[in-house]
């Protein structure tokens, strides 16, 4: 790799693979977004730019400035993903290979897309933090989202965050030789000056796959909402140390060992309204759960809805491991909702 990296190159070799979205019709508002080349058929955008296509119909520009209309074949509201299929790619569009890891704090990277209905544009910068969770407006966090100070501007969702291959030690998925460049993130939402935030592509693998084979992703669910166990949820709650996450609420009986158990209410600690009195998570089979996002990437990518998972918990100081069924999570309604970035402070699982 070039002392300096060459994004005049990367520009140049990515962006035919690069794609503007339109959405809308006669019953919904227009839009553009971004989208990029996945495999020989389908496009990878955000659920988000997909959700307002008439009857699923977008149109889509390319490079070259030829334009297609593609079918929205399949969409995950909770990380935010979703495929486009199109006929008769460009010549030159060709795939752009996921990453199979999550890029590292500070390496190189490029947003490309349609920012703000300007075609075929880059913006430079790093990978500025990794594992981070983005709340959604349906109350879900996505975990293992990207930050990056590279400008991520209205009409950027969708489209791909590149890292030149083999910076960091990565390795494109599924290449037995790793070419130039790599998606490291699915461009998703701007939250303030010089931060944005991608979809990893930890979390792109997982999900893509089943939305280009069945339509929608089928993902585990816990039933129960949690809040990270820092200092002063551990205080009010008398426990020994920060640790693991706190269940504030779950279904079924408390009066039933098998079940978890919700917070009995909340204690005003310090002039906060803190809750108490419930089960604290720390693991799940045997894997240590020190934050929500630890176990929301857990269930997302090693999880199936109706598997049994053993869950580490403390009740009342004891230590105890519970069988918990997964359930799946219901669907959300796509017509009933808007994408403003917000959601829930207690993350449902």
């Amino acid at each position: 790799m070039p002392t300096h990296p060459d994004f005049e190159a990367l520009y140049r070799d990515v962006i035919p693979s690069v794609v503007s979205v339109y959405v809308g019709g006669r019953r919904r508002p227009g839009g553009a977004g971004s989208a990029f080349v996945y495999d020989d058929r389908h496009l990878v955008t955000n659920e988000h730019v997909s959700r307002f296509a008439d009857a699923g119909r977008v149109e889509l520009r390319f490079a070259d400035g030829s334009w297609r209309v593609g079918e929205v074949v399949g969409a995950d509201a909770y990380t935010d993903l979703a495929v486009v299929a199109v006929d008769d790619l460009p010549d030159d569009a060709a795939a752009l290979p996921l990453a199979a890891d999550n890029p590292a704090p500070g390496r190189s990277v490029a947003a490309l897309g349609n920012p703000l209905g300007l075609d075929g544009s880059i913006s430079a910068g790093i990978v500025s933090g990794a594992n981070r969770s983005l709340p959604t407006s349906n109350g879900f966090a996505i975990p293992d989202v990207v930050q990056t100070d590279a400008p991520i501007n209205p009409g950027n969702s969708g489209g791909p965050l590149v890292g030149f291959a083999g910076e960091g030690g990565s390795e494109a998925h599924g290449e037995d030789d790793a070419p130039a460049y790599e998606v490291v993130g699915v461009n998703r939402a701007k939250q303030g000056d010089n931060i944005g935030f991608a979809v990893s592509p930890v979390i792109a693998n997982r999900i893509l796959p089943a939305l280009v084979a069945d339509g929608h992703y089928r993902h585990s669910y816990l039933r129960a909402r949690t809040l990270d166990v820092t200092p002063t949820v551990a205080e009010a709650n008398d426990l020994d140390a920060p640790h693991g996450v706190l269940v504030v609420d779950a279904a079924g009986s408390d009066g039933d060992e098998g079940f978890l158990h919700g917070c009995r209410g909340t204690a005003d600690y310090r002039g906060t309204e803190i809750p108490v009195g419930g089960d604290v998570l720390v693991a799940i089979e045997g894997n240590p759960v020190r934050t929500h996002e630890e176990l929301m990437r857990y269930l997302i990518t090693e999880t199936r809805p109706g598997e049994p998972v053993a869950v580490g918990i403390v009740r009342e100081g004891d230590p105890l491991t519970l069988v918990v069924e997964l359930d799946e999570r219901p669907a959300v309604d796509r017509d009933d909702r808007s994408d403003r970035g917000g959601g829930s402070r207690i993350p449902v699982e």
